[in-house]
């Protein structure tokens, strides 16, 4: 047991020496390179996805070993922790240092002051008394102790003076906040969650509306949002209740197409005024970088894209309307990917079976601002992110489209497994602008009736983001307190001088930084002491006397 409480006590040395510190943080910067090179599930399921469907064998050993989720690994949270730790076990013993620093008085006077850099001596015509009290109103802002012969090195009745103590207090505070940022980070990644919905909007591009959609989303279940993660002690209950409506999106653009200002106009209620009528609601202009607070929770404003609407017009008359949101492909003029599926009438298909293989699926492109090229000036591409020319490039499939198997699907592409085995035939590819339609060969008629843009919202939970902010803040500000602050000392030893009433004082000054200022002071201090004049004084004193000798010789 013995053995095993030294080899403990050695680890946990190790562990909290600064050499460690600075080992784990390289690792630890090591280790974050895959999350900067490789694809990750926690911003992009996708591209993960597609990288490992085109990289085979390789990919999939990253995937054992957590590189497409670097940052919730086990192996990186395991440096991070022990990272934090050995932090801690060193910022605490170091904080007890400057602590006793700080309350530690100014050292005795050296025996041989002549050696410090800054000295001087000299006989006052003042008794030591006198003497003394005037140091000591001139070092009023000082730290000072007195030191009678029998404690002084050189036997003699000595005063020390310390400035810029609060330097030691400066790196106490700095060390301290930086244990407090570590714990408020590490307990707000255990608590937080973080929530992406897609909403579109009411406001787009159309000959024809379409059926009016939900554009209202209520933080009150996780099954509400598209994306949600969340800290290992969140269990997935307490969500702060709040519902938002989003009323329209606009985006301004350049004129080379890139992003200025994205802008969401919503309304929104929180608690128990959820019930309320929606015109009751409160108003709130939503943009980036310009989140809204409420109940704990921050709304943002993440980025957008468009959500095109299709009908299908069955032989029998009947009609279905979808408007479902394409992922961008271009980011910058928003060529856009996606797949609808529609699934036919019941009257039309008594039989499951049939009707399960009269099921049409789309999949294709779209442009805000349609471009034509290629050799037949067919190739569909986007001119600008704006909706000025709406157009679609599709493929139409008819077949099982895997509406009635229960599993989930993507909704930016078809099944290609269905496509392969043939449970879904290509029957028509086609271009359409807004407003366009194609008959297929059974009569079923697709229109293309426009889009709408959707916005992405994030709502973020984390109650120890403020105090985050507030430690790392106080961190940077101690740390530059801790830099501009100089530390400086002064002492000042009194005998009695060759006569009475007479002291000789001997005065010595140290700086115990660099670029601390202390010879300055030292001779503002040394003149005080010694009753010596202005060096300034003198010289405008000598230049008077010069100008009035040389008026008078004029003269």
């Amino acid at each position: 047991m013995r053995t095993l409480w030294t080899y403990l006590k050695k680890a946990w040395h190790w562990l909290t020496s600064m050499r460690t510190a600075l080992a784990l943080l390289f690792v630890l910067a090591i280790a974050a390179i895959p999350g900067t090179v490789l694809p990750q599930r926690s911003l992009n399921a996708g591209n993960v996805a597609d990288y490992i469907a085109n990289n085979g064998q390789l990919a999939e050993i990253y995937d054992q070993l957590q590189l497409f989720d670097v940052f919730e690994s086990t192996w990186f949270n395991s440096i991070f922790m022990l990272l934090t730790l050995s932090l801690i076990g060193c910022i605490l013993p170091r904080s007890w240092e400057h602590y006793k620093a700080l309350k530690t008085p100014p050292t005795r006077a050296p025996k041989r002051l002549e050696r410090l850099p800054f000295h001087a001596t000299g006989t006052i015509d003042k008794p030591m008394d006198q003497v003394t009290r005037d140091a000591r109103q001139l070092l009023k802002r000082w730290k000072v102790a007195d030191y009678q012969p029998n404690q002084d090195r050189a036997g003699k009745f000595s005063l020390s003076a310390e400035r810029g103590y609060a330097r030691e207090l400066a790196n106490l505070v700095f060390h301290l906040s930086l244990v407090g940022m570590l714990a408020t980070i590490a307990a707000g990644k255990m608590i937080y969650y973080e929530g992406m919905v897609i909403i579109v909007t009411e406001s787009g591009n159309y000959e024809t509306p379409p059926i009016d959609q939900s554009t209202e989303f209520c933080n009150t279940s996780t099954a509400n949002f598209d994306s949600f993660r969340a800290g290992p002690v969140f269990d997935g209950t307490g969500l702060n209740t709040f519902c938002f409506d989003a009323h329209d999106f606009s985006a301004d653009y350049l004129r080379n197409g890139q992003a200025e200002m994205f802008t969401s106009n919503i309304s929104y209620a929180v608690g128990e005024h959820i019930l309320r009528p929606k015109e009751e609601w409160t108003d709130y202009q939503l943009q980036v970088n310009h989140p809204l607070r409420l109940a704990g929770d921050r709304v943002y404003l993440m980025g957008h894209g468009y959500a095109p609407t299709f009908t299908v017009t069955w032989p029998n008359g009947e009609t279905r309307t979808q408007t479902i949101q394409f992922g961008p492909e271009d980011p910058t003029f928003f060529l856009s990917s996606g797949a609808m599926r529609f699934d036919p009438p019941a009257g039309m298909y008594p039989e499951i079976y049939e009707r399960r293989q009269q099921q049409i699926a789309i999949q294709g492109l779209f442009a805000p601002t349609a471009a034509w090229g290629g050799d037949n000036g067919e190739l569909l591409t986007s001119a600008f992110p704006a909706m000025r020319d709406p157009a679609v490039a599709i493929d139409i499939y008819r077949g099982d489209a895997g509406l009635d198997t229960g599993r989930a699907q993507s909704i930016f592409e078809l099944d290609p497994t269905l496509i392969a085995s043939g449970q879904l035939q290509k029957i028509e590819r086609v271009n359409l602008e807004q407003g366009s339609d194609v008959t297929l060969d059974d009569g079923t008629t697709i229109t293309f009736d426009g889009a709408s843009e959707f916005a992405n919202f994030q709502i973020s939970y984390d109650p120890f983001q403020p105090w985050v902010l507030v430690t790392t803040a106080t961190m940077l500000i101690s740390l530059v307190s801790s830099l501009l602050i100089k530390r400086r000392r002064i002492w000042i030893r009194l005998y009695p001088g060759p006569t009475d009433n007479t002291t000789t004082m001997e005065i010595a000054g140290l700086a115990r930084t660099d670029n601390a200022g202390g010879g300055r002071e030292f001779d503002k201090l040394h003149r005080a002491l010694f009753n010596l004049p202005d060096p300034d004084d003198v010289a405008e004193q000598t230049e008077d006397d010069s100008w009035f000798a040389q008026s008078a010789s004029r003269n």
